[in-house]
């Protein structure tokens, strides 16, 4: 891999022949992935909770790492080949203990999805003081993967996989007060932030580990309502959308919006993680089982990645940023 010439992976759809309907057993097909060490944080709620199912069923060990061990054995129950773990992405201690626990157990991680996340919460700081959404969104997760870098770099071939969002369109990253400790606090603008360093985290990380065979990819899973995402929402602050009987919606302004299963959100993680469609290709942000389109800053459309997401150098500045505030630096 090192002799090799690395080019960057275009920012476009390969029309892979998937789409928005797709579900992520689809996505599976009759792959196997026996023998195969993934580690799922998330991986016990919503769309997290069918990306372990069918991981598992595939015939990997998966790693569940939980806030709540016991709510996660509750949630998982009679699906095999899965192992629970404590870990509390707020807590950079336990992000320690826990990836201690797995690289002394010395196995290979092949790969590692970052799907755990909070959306739009009221202003809470971790014991750092940090934000929240930008803590375990963001923070957690890059300590988190610098933590288990020995093991990804033992498979011989990782891939790590950011779950993001499309709200990623309303949240550049403010570089003087990411943690809001001298603005007003905005959750929307706060949720926004984190899932952009989510897609930057995938870029910058890719361009440093690729030459080491591990590729990074950002992706939005689609809007699922039937998760526990939104929990801190209160009723009057959910848009009232008018449903369709194909499954979109329709918002305020009258744009059509398709609303996804959790078989077909937990799609693009899957197919991010496994398909033999992205070899030799990373740090890119996906939609809908695909690379996603660039679009200009000005664009209305309801899918996409737009230019702050995946601007290379504001992907290095975060990197020293996440450096500077973790503690943590990758031995890359």
């Amino acid at each position: 891999m090192n002799n090799q010439i690395i080019k960057d992976t275009v920012q476009a759809p390969i029309q892979s022949g998937f789409g928005p309907r797709t579900t992520a057993k689809e996505v599976m097909g009759n792959r196997r992935l026996d023998g195969k060490v993934i580690i799922v944080t998330g991986g016990y709620s919503g769309i997290g909770t069918e990306t372990t199912r069918v991981l598992a069923e595939a015939g990997a060990t998966v790693i569940v790492p939980a806030r709540s061990v016991e709510k996660a054995k509750a949630t998982l129950a009679g699906i095999h080949n899965i192992e629970i773990d404590e870990l509390d992405l707020m807590n950079p201690s336990s992000i320690d203990t826990f990836a201690k626990r797995f690289i002394s157990s010395g196995r290979p991680l092949h790969i590692l999805i970052n799907g755990a996340g909070i959306m739009n919460t009221p202003l809470r700081r971790d014991t750092r003081g940090y934000e929240s959404q930008f803590s375990t969104n963001h923070l957690g997760h890059f300590q988190l993967t610098a933590r288990l870098w020995p093991a990804l770099i033992k498979a011989k071939g990782a891939r790590v996989v950011a779950v993001s969002s499309y709200a990623h369109k309303g949240g550049a990253i403010d570089f003087d007060d990411p943690n809001f400790e001298h603005r007003d606090y905005d959750k929307r603008k706060a949720y926004a932030q984190s899932k952009c360093a989510t897609v930057l985290f995938a870029v910058a990380l890719d361009k440093r580990s690729r030459a080491q065979n591990v590729r990074a990819f950002a992706l939005h899973p689609g809007t699922v309502p039937e998760t526990n995402l939104g929990r801190d929402l209160k009723a009057e602050e959910i848009i009232q959308v008018k449903k369709l009987e194909n499954g979109q919606i329709v918002m305020a302004n009258g744009a059509p919006f398709l609303l996804k299963t959790v078989e077909e959100g937990a799609a693009t993680p899957i197919w991010c993680a496994v398909s033999e469609q992205l070899n030799g290709m990373g740090g890119v942000y996906c939609q809908d089982c695909d690379i996603a389109e660039a679009v200009p800053a000005d664009s209305n459309t309801l899918s996409g990645v737009w230019p702050w997401a995946i601007d290379k150098e504001t992907a290095e500045r975060l990197w020293k940023l996440s450096e500077k505030l973790t503690g943590v630096n990758f031995s890359i």
